[in-house]
C-alpha cells in the first residue's frame, strides 16, 4: 500500500503556514545561558557552574558536570540567565538573596566547577549500575569496621559517575582512626577513599523518606542547613512536651517547629507580661494567660474574679477605665409633706362622688378620728345638760 502524505501535515511543516512554532524551533531560538545551577551528590548539594558551551536545557534534566569531587551526574534546578526563556529562572541577586537567607555561609554552596554535556542513555543505566553496588559495599563496609573493632556505624555509602571518589557515611559520637580501614577499602576498590562523620540529622538526611506527617522528610527534600530546635521553641509554641510526638526520624526535635518560631517571637512582644495589672471595659484586672496567634490576653477582673479574653486592642489603663460595679446615685428633690398628702387624697378621691365621701365619713369605721372626737363631747356635753335640769326630761 503506497502511503500518500496528506495536504493538511504538509501545510504544518511550513512555518509561514502556522501560528505557533514547535518546541524545537523554540527552543532554537533560545540563548544558552552563561551559568547553570545544579543539585549533586547524597546530601543535595547546589553548585552554580559555567557550561561548556551551547547547553540549552530545562529545569530537571540530567546533566554530567566536573565538580570539586570529580566527574557526577547533577540535576539542572533553574538558570540565571533572564533570556532563559523558563518561567522558573531567577536572577542572581535573587539567588544570592535566597541563599544568604537559607544558612548564609553554612548554605552548601559550590561555584568551583563546569557543566560538561547534557547526560546520555549510556550516563544515566552507569549510574544505575554504581548504585546497584551500594548495598554491597555497605556491608563489606561494617565487615571491616567490626574487624578492626572501632565505635562507628556505617550509614550509606556514595560512588560519583567518574568512579574518582568513594565516600563512606558515618556515625559516630567520638573520634575514630580509620586509618587501617581506609587502606583495605582503598585496596579492595582501587579508588580515592573519603570517610565523612555525620551526626543524626544528617543520617536521617541520607536514609529517611517519609516522616510521620506523609511528607517528604524536610532535611531530606530542601533543608540545607538543619540548625539546632530547642525545647523552649516547643513551649512556646504550646505543643505538646511528650518527645515520642515532637521528635522526628532522627530521633531530635522535628525541625518543622523552627518554620514559624521567628513570627511567634514577633507576635509574643505585643502581650503584656503575665500578672500585669490592666484595664478592661469590665473594670480593672491581672493578666493570667495570652493567645499568641490570636492576639488575645486572658485577664482575672478584681471585683468579682471573673476570667474574661480581650484582645489587645481593647486593652485599656487600669486606672481611667470604666468601673461597671459602681452604681450612679442621683439626687432628687425633696417635696413638701403637704402637697404629697393633697396630692394623694386627690388622687384616691378623684373618681369619687360628693355623697359617697360624705358617707364613708360618717360611718364609724371610716370616719377619721376627729369626728369621734366631736361625738363625744356631744354626748358628754348631753349628759351634763340632763343632769342640771331633771324637769325638762
Amino acid at each position: 500500500m503506497q502511503i500518500v502524505p496528506l495536504p493538511v501535515f504538509e501545510e504544518d511543516a511550513d512555518p509561514s503556514r502556522r501560528d505557533a512554532l514547535t518546541l524545537e524551533e523554540q527552543l532554537d531560538k533560545l540563548e544558552a545561558p552563561e551559568t547553570i545551577v545544579v543539585k549533586f551528590g547524597a546530601l543535595k548539594l547546589i553548585g552554580e557552574y559555567k557550561q561548556a558551551g551551547g547547553i540549552k536545557a530545562g529545569c530537571g534534566s540530567k546533566l554530567v558536570a566536573r565538580t570539586h569531587r570529580g566527574t557526577e551526574l547533577v540535576e539542572m534546578l533553574t538558570t540565571t540567565c533572564s533570556n532563559s526563556g523558563c518561567g522558573k529562572s531567577i536572577s542572581r541577586k535573587e539567588m544570592l538573596e535566597y541563599i544568604e537567607n537559607s544558612g548564609g555561609k553554612n548554605f552548601p554552596f559550590h561555584t568551583n566547577g563546569r557543566v560538561l554535556r547534557i547526560a546520555t542513555a549510556d550516563d544515566l543505566s552507569r549510574m544505575a549500575m554504581l548504585r546497584s553496588t551500594i548495598d554491597e559495599q555497605t556491608r563489606s563496609a561494617r565487615l571491616l569496621v567490626e574487624e578492626h573493632r572501632l565505635s562507628m556505624k556505617i550509614v550509606d555509602v556514595e560512588p560519583i559517575l567518574g568512579e574518582e571518589l568513594l565516600t563512606f557515611y558515618y556515625l559516630s559520637e567520638d573520634r575514630v582512626d580509620f586509618r587501617k580501614i581506609v587502606s583495605d577499602l582503598a585496596s579492595k576498590y582501587s579508588t580515592r577513599i573519603e570517610m565523612r562523620q555525620v551526626g543524626a540529622r544528617d543520617e536521617s538526611r541520607l536514609v529517611a523518606d517519609y516522616e510521620k506527617c506523609g511528607q517528604h522528610c524536610c532535611c531530606k527534600g530542601f533543608l540545607k542547613v538543619l540548625s539546632p530546635v530547642s525545647m523552649r521553641t516547643a513551649k512556646q509554641q504550646k505543643q505538646t512536651l511528650d518527645p515520642k510526638k515532637i521528635s522526628g526520624r532522627c530521633g531530635r526535635l522535628m525541625c518543622c517547629l523552627r518554620y514559624e518560631d521567628q513570627t511567634y517571637r514577633e507576635l509574643k512582644k505585643n502581650l503584656p507580661h503575665k500578672k500585669t495589672r490592666v484595664g478592661t471595659a469590665e473594670g480593672p484586672g491581672i493578666v493570667i494567660d495570652g493567645k499568641i496567634l490570636t492576639q488575645l490576653v486572658m485577664v482575672e477582673l478584681e471585683h468579682d474574679k471573673r476570667r474574661i479574653a480581650v484582645p489587645i486592642e481593647e486593652l485599656l489603663d487600669p486606672e481611667t477605665c470604666p468601673r461597671p460595679w459602681e452604681e450612679v446615685v442621683v439626687h432628687k428633690e425633696a417635696k413638701p409633706k403637704n402637697n404629697r398628702r393633697k396630692n394623694s387624697s386627690k388622687n384616691t378621691n378623684k373618681d369619687e362622688p360628693k355623697g359617697q365621701k360624705q358617707d364613708e365619713n360618717v360611718e364609724g369605721d371610716a370616719a377619721p378620728s376627729g369626728t369621734k372626737k366631736k361625738r363625744r363631747r356631744r354626748r358628754r356635753s348631753r349628759k351634763r345638760n340632763n343632769s342640771e335640769n331633771p324637769d325638762k326630761t
